[in-house]
């Protein structure tokens, strides 16, 4: 090639030799590094046996091939965007398919949760049914231990109405208990021992509160209350004759005066017990 220069660092123009090799191509890697700088890489050129016009030619070349591919690579999608209607024909009925399926599924949804909301439904119902049932039997239970409460004090008590009745019911044992408690306790004269009348007290306080744990207005309670007030009566009997008796006995029957007076505070009676004492003073 005629008229070849050689660039050195001097910037120095060298006279043309044919011996000298001839420049590869520029490559298309030197153009993709990061931050890509033209003086930078015309100082890479400094060992390039070519003239200032070659380059420029060989540049431009490269600039038009660029540009030509950039052409044609728009060109190609430009055509697949324009062919992208054409495969889209027909896809109102596949949408229209998508659609109906997709509105199907729905009404099963809906249908489920209808179902699903029923079945809750019932299940709670059950669940309040149980809980109603649980609550009842353990007031039958209450019930029960409320019969059993007053039928053993109204024994204790020796009371008419019912002795009859728990002699059918338990035979001789009643017999039994009785003669077991009064070989426990010791008679004082023809009265009841402190510690006999303090249980009886207590066997009736208890029921009281097992009226109240299950409420008052209860049908069954209600036809109990005669026979509370007959058990509540004889205790009271009982503590009356015991208090006049130990305010009889003076200074010996002082402790157990005292003792009678906490089992009328305990029974909530103590106006029972001050009206005893100012009978028994007169």
């Amino acid at each position: 090639m005629s008229n070849r220069f050689y660039f050195d660092d001097d910037d120095s123009s060298a006279s043309s030799d044919d011996n000298l090799p001839y420049p590869k191509p520029l490559t298309r890697a030197s153009f993709l590094t990061p931050n890509f700088d033209p003086t930078t890489f015309l100082s890479t050129l400094h060992n390039r046996h070519q003239t200032l016009e070659d380059l420029r030619a060989e540049l431009r070349t490269r600039s038009q091939d660029l540009n030509k591919e950039l052409l044609d690579l728009v060109n190609e999608n430009y055509q697949d965007f324009l062919s992208l209607g054409s495969s889209l024909k027909g896809g109102d009925e596949k949408v229209e398919e998508v659609r109906l399926g997709l509105l199907g599924f729905r009404r099963e949804v809906e249908g489920l949760r209808g179902k699903v909301d029923s079945r809750r439904g019932e299940v709670e119902g059950l669940v309040g049914e149980r809980k109603r049932i649980r609550e009842q039997i353990q007031v039958g239970r209450q019930l029960l231990e409320v019969e059993t409460k007053i039928g053993e004090l109204e024994s204790r008590l020796m009371l008419a109405s019912t002795g009859a009745r728990k002699g059918e019911e338990d035979g001789e044992a009643s017999d039994v208990d009785d003669s077991d408690e009064e070989s426990e306790e010791e008679e004082e004269g023809n009265g009841i021992t402190v510690s006999k009348l303090r249980r009886h007290m207590e066997q009736y306080m208890y029921i009281r509160r097992l009226f109240e744990k299950i409420g008052d207005e209860h049908p069954f309670l209600v036809k109990q209350e005669e026979r509370v007030l007959r058990l509540k009566q004889t205790v009271l009997l009982d503590l009356n004759s015991a208090l006049k008796q130990a305010v009889a006995g003076g200074e010996e029957r002082r402790g157990d005066l005292l003792k009678l007076l906490g089992i009328y505070k305990q029974m909530g009676q103590a106006n029972e017990a001050m009206k005893v004492l100012k009978e028994s003073k007169q």
